[in-house]
């Protein structure tokens, strides 16, 4: 354990007692360690990814073929964080009771009802790997720490009127960047300062 870092004090942002691996819209936010701006930039509201931001995006993209039970809805990967609607459809009672496991292709393993944890766990383990190779391989910006930052935002989507308003929340997300409360610009500081 790191050192000042004391794992009884933290609050779970979670719903308590929830079944996360339960058919349903989920949407996600996952932000970069310290908010750095990695991902590319914006200009004129429109988001330029760079290497990173195409990494990141790729493998975003590959979770509904990394998990069976998952379909990806609207995202968009921003400077420093990824917004997202995942769902997970379909999952066996059967596999959700039992924790069966799979592995796919790269060794890695998930349940057969994979839980949103799961799915974001997955995502971050194989987005870090990758940005790593990089750093040695390709002279990315190394980080410190950690990529990601340690938790990530969730929603549990209810109605399609909750729906349509994050996919549109999504979609105008770059217009928005410098009233956004994750916005860091690139010296970083943050819109609070």
């Amino acid at each position: 354990m790191r050192e000042g870092f004391d794992n009884r004090n933290r609050r779970s942002i979670r719903l308590v007692g929830y079944d996360y691996s339960r058919a349903g819209y989920y949407f996600v936010t996952v932000c970069v360690n310290e908010r750095r701006n990695l991902f590319g930039d914006i200009d004129g509201g429109e988001m330029t990814l760079n290497d990173v931001g195409i990494m990141v995006e790729n493998n975003w993209n590959k979770l509904k073929q990394r998990f069976q039970f998952v379909d990806l809805d609207e995202f968009i990967v921003m400077p420093n964080h990824l917004h997202g609607v995942i769902v997970i459809v379909g999952a066996p009672l059967v596999g959700a009771q039992n924790g069966d496991v799979i592995a796919d292709d790269d060794g890695a393993t998930t349940r057969v009802a994979p839980t949103l944890g799961d799915i974001i766990g997955a995502f971050k383990s194989i987005t870090t790997n990758e940005y790593i190779r990089n750093v040695k391989n390709e002279n990315w910006l190394p980080f410190d720490e950690y990529f990601w930052q340690r938790n990530y935002y969730e929603h549990v989507i209810r109605n399609d009127n909750d729906l349509n308003r994050i996919r549109e929340y999504i979609v105008n997300n770059p217009v928005q960047w410098k009233e956004d409360e994750y916005y860091v610009d690139n010296y970083g500081r943050d819109s609070s300062e």
